[in-house]
């Protein structure tokens, strides 16, 4: 529930004149500041508030119902295709399926490259984490894994001043690399024995328990009656308060199994020097002309895969005349995505016309990042725009320490490489000083603006749905809607004008919100100075713009 407050926010009215920016004519927008008197809500209020209107509902999401009740109530968009670089996507899902891109070039299942593309049957997209046996990964290193692999025989003992000027820059990463993977280590060590030990108490309650009940399924309620007829066994009552906790917080069977497996692979293979993650691929990871891999199938491993599933729906909910196709292209498994399947896998999207490219992941580190930032380049040469999340680290990414990769600059330079890509960060559906999700990264360098990321209904592998706390991975594809709703009904615009679309007409909040640090947790910092626009992204005001942009 809200207490009645007063915020002010700016809310943008009218477009006039002309002004430039970056080599493109804007419309010049005057904004007016006013009141939003905030009134109590009610748990109903909040289903789909991502999609509701600050001044009509009092909710700061991104009107996109208003836009579609007035702005689009008698127009109908042109289908416009979004490239989903993630996990796999569970195609069968029936609120997926009837909006995928099919690539209607391509006969299904004869194995032949009917569209000379490079890649055979590539229907809805393609599996870059697969081989053509069907084969595919599931646990690969973490990026500065291979980064200590790669480097350890040069720099592995060395300081600074053997380095020379040319090898400083790898030398400066390395050490870094090195510093995170120590941590991470300990940390991964310290998990695994974290639910070696929840198992273990789990099998301890359970034996105990299953002499009282005389059988193995029950449920809470048969546990309540265990405190009741034996009120004064504490070892009993000791185990039921276990396992009663258990069920309470969903530490299920899977649920442990599932954690223990990936608490096990990321010290065998995610942490692992030796672990060569390419072996299932057998390609060349450091030849980007080497496209000889992968395989079709891009809904593989959905039951443990099902971040992609998830961005999927979000997505294709903000089109709600089915504006949208997805397609699926899998480079995301647990650890870092290669950023040779990266650039290839957006090399892809371009070609087979994808009009917009959603990416949800981010790493602390980017080895070659040359070849994604090429690939950005050769998005923007074909229009096409690229929205990735900036992270749920909490970090200020304007600190040269924290970095959220992939990103549109060089390790140490703030010159952008290309003009088509967008860092999203998260907000939540409450203006107060928690408005920032507290989990996502901001900084008004790479942060482009801000898109809400907290407790979006959208679709679960097998006909499943869930309300997903995503932070900044949701923020992103909820941006990417927004942006194929640009493209849809104004064709005409570029994809740096999409960009500066979504950027510049936002709402700003100048309220303040908690930005806590080692040193202050108690920091406060006004929402408008955690991203580059200072914006919370707002369809309908997106849509005003665009029509005005587009009739110059």
């Amino acid at each position: 529930m809200l207490k009645e407050k007063k915020y002010f926010i700016i809310v943008l009215l009218i477009l006039l004149n002309t002004s430039c920016q970056d080599g493109f004519n804007f419309s010049k927008i005057e904004s007016k500041s006013i009141n939003i008197s905030l009134k109590k809500h009610t748990k109903k209020d909040f289903k789909n508030w991502h999609l509701k209107d600050i001044v009509l509902d009092t909710i700061p999401g991104i009107s996109l119902n208003r836009a579609y009740d007035s702005l689009l109530i008698n127009k109908q968009g042109g289908k416009i295709i979004v490239a989903v670089i993630d996990m796999a996507i569970d195609i069968e899902h029936d609120d997926l399926n009837k909006h995928l891109w099919i690539n209607t070039k391509e006969i299904p299942e004869n194995n032949i490259d009917d569209d000379k593309n490079g890649y055979i049957d590539d229907i809805n997209g393609w599996n870059f984490l697969g081989n053509k046996k069907g084969e595919n990964n599931k646990f690969v290193n973490y990026e500065y894994t291979r980064i200590l692999r790669e480097f350890n025989s040069v720099f592995k003992d060395k300081n600074i001043n053997d380095i020379s000027f040319r090898d400083s820059i790898d030398y400066v990463i390395y050490k870094r690399a090195k510093g995170v993977h120590v941590k991470k280590t300990k940390y991964a060590k310290e998990d695994l024995g974290y639910i070696n030990n929840i198992l273990k108490w789990k099998k301890g309650a359970e034996k105990v328990i299953a002499k009282y009940l005389k059988k193995t399924n029950y449920n809470l309620k048969d546990l309540d009656s265990l405190k009741k007829n034996y009120p004064k066994n504490k070892q009993l009552l000791e185990e039921v308060l276990k396992k009663s906790n258990f069920e309470k917080y969903g530490y299920t069977d899977k649920f442990i199994d599932d954690y223990k497996l990936k608490a096990e692979e990321r010290i065998n293979k995610l942490l692992n020097l030796n672990y060569n993650d390419r072996d299932i691929q057998n390609d060349k990871p450091n030849d980007i002309l080497d496209l000889d891999y992968g395989n079709n199938n891009v809904s593989n491993n959905i039951a443990l895969f099902d971040h992609g599933t998830q961005m999927a729906g979000a997505i294709v909910n903000i089109a709600k005349k089915n504006e949208i196709e997805i397609m699926s292209l899998p480079v995301s498994a647990y650890g870092d995505e290669y950023n040779k399947d990266i650039a290839l896998a957006i090399r892809y999207a371009v070609n087979n016309g994808a009009k917009v490219i959603n990416m949800s992941f981010y790493k602390f580190f980017s080895f070659r990042k040359q070849w994604v930032d090429e690939a950005f380049k050769y998005a923007q040469d074909n229009n096409v725009i690229i929205i990735n999340c900036a992270g749920n680290e909490a970090e200020n990414l304007n600190l040269e320490t924290n970095n959220s990769f992939p990103n549109d600059r060089g390790y140490f330079s703030t010159q952008e490489v290309s003009k088509n890509f967008i860092k999203v960060g998260a907000s939540n559906s409450i203006l107060d000083q928690n408005f920032r999700s507290k989990t996502s990264s901001y900084g008004n360098i790479d942060v482009d603006l801000f898109a809400p990321g907290k407790n979006i209904f959208t679709t679960f592998p097998n006909n499943k749905h869930t309300s997903f706390s995503g932070g900044t991975s949701l923020s992103s594809a909820i941006t990417s809607g927004v942006a194929a709703l640009l493209f849809s009904y104004y064709p005409n615009l570029t994809s740096s004008e999409v960009k500066h679309i979504l950027m510049d007409s936002g709402l700003e909040f100048e309220l303040e919100v908690s930005t806590p640090t080692k040193d202050n947790k108690d920091k406060m910092t006004p929402f408008n100075q955690l991203s580059k626009s200072g914006k919370l992204l707002n369809a309908y005001n997106a849509l005003i713009m665009a029509d005005s942009i587009s009739k110059k």
